[in-house]
């Protein structure tokens, strides 16, 4: 099938419709945007301004520059426990969404079926389809925190299932699997020989005390995983547009000559600044500082919904929470819609996130902790007066 054709296959994202309803709606609070609302640090930005002072403004390798593979390659061994050559299993991206196609390119062939766990990131199933497979969602359920388990795995592989995503800490319900469920999982892919494409996009959002375990560290694990990371949300980097994988050789390469033709390279400057970035401990503070305001966000936002009737599992990481809604009688987009009109308050539908998402709302807490509490306060008036709970 041609790419023209599996672009018809692929609607408009549900969120974008929303924010179009929202335009000129005045005084509105978003909780929509899935983006950090603190600046890029300010040693970062610098970082790049003294690589552009310094006539880095050319075209880098298509792998990405060296100093920044080599960085990410010590991450990943400090903080995820996975070794990788630098010059050879990791590779940059213009962001992490677009690892997600590249990735799956590198494998799939027309009418191979992914393992996506739903409610999932609006990008999985287009990517899927892009690349010529067939995405089947494997629902996850509120009473088990929407944690994936084999379980709900088993009901869905098929002889045609050749891969399976996870992501954790989750978009858009903020579960994080356990040790135990990452085994399993691992199992399960071994069992069935599956590729497995880890979005690790939030992993330094986990609050509680949890730990977010990277798939590919477990013995014999790395083989057939594809571990996508970015900038976006651990820096504050989203407009920066720079993501990172770690695979097997052949895989970099195959995504390395997909880039080629592609985007040819991620902005070199940036890439500059990034690799220092990594490096330096100001960076790691600033992501505490972060993360820290984010729990107390989630805290608070967490406990208004359940004393408003809307019956909340207390999310583990990123910084999203996913209200159950459907108690009110209202379906997720007409709760939202709602929301617009009367509460002037943005929500994403639960229905924009897959079919297991119906019933829920997706809340974004990365908005300041005051506006926070304007939206709760204008939600719990809505709900009252309209006796929805």
């Amino acid at each position: 099938m041609a790419l023209s054709d599996m672009l018809e296959l692929v609607n408009p994202s549900e969120i974008r419709k929303l924010f179009d309803l929202a335009q000129g709606v005045e005084g509105l609070i978003s909780l929509g945007i899935g983006e950090p609302d603190f600046d890029t640090p300010k040693h970062i930005k610098e970082y790049a301004k003294e690589a552009l002072d310094k006539g880095l403004t050319h075209y880098g390798p298509n792998a990405g520059i060296l100093e920044l593979r080599e960085a990410i390659a010590e991450k990943f061994k400090r903080d995820n426990g996975i070794d990788v050559d630098p010059k050879t299993q990791v590779m940059v991206t213009v962001g992490a969404n677009q690892a997600l196609l590249m990735g799956f390119a590198t494998f799939l062939k027309d009418g191979d079926e992914v393992l996506i766990p739903s409610p999932m990131f609006v990008s999985y199933a287009p990517a899927v389809l892009l690349a010529g497979g067939k995405p089947i969602e494997v629902p996850t359920y509120e009473e088990n925190e929407f944690r994936l388990s084999i379980e709900d795995l088993k009901k869905y592989v098929t002889p045609k299932t050749k891969a399976l995503i996870i992501n954790s800490p989750n978009n858009p319900t903020g579960a994080v699997l356990t040790k135990k469920d990452v085994e399993e999982i691992a199992d399960f892919a071994v069992e069935h020989d599956l590729m497995i494409l880890s979005d690790e996009v939030y992993e330094y959002f986990v609050y509680d005390g949890v730990k977010n375990y990277s798939i590919a560290s477990l013995n014999g694990m790395f083989d057939r995983v594809i571990t996508i990371n970015g900038f976006s949300k651990t820096f504050a980097m989203t407009g920066w547009r720079l993501g990172f994988v770690a695979a097997r050789e052949d895989i970099i390469e195959k995504m390395v000559r997909f880039q080629m033709y592609n985007s040819t390279c991620a902005v070199t400057f940036a890439q500059v600044a990034a690799a220092k970035a990594l490096r330096d401990e100001r960076s790691w503070k600033a992501l505490e500082d972060m993360k820290n305001e984010y729990e107390r966000r989630r805290n608070l936002v967490w406990k208004r919904l359940n004393e408003m009737g809307l019956h909340t599992v207390k999310p583990k990481g990123a910084f999203y929470i996913f209200p159950r809604i459907r108690d009110t009688g209202l379906k997720s987009k007409e709760f939202s819609e709602l929301m617009i009109k009367e509460a002037r308050v943005a929500l994403v539908p639960g229905s924009a996130f897959g079919k297991a998402g119906e019933g829920f709302i997706r809340i974004s807490y990365a908005t300041a902790y005051e506006k926070l509490e304007e939206a709760m306060d204008r939600i719990e008036k809505v709900l009252k007066e309209k006796r929805l709970v």
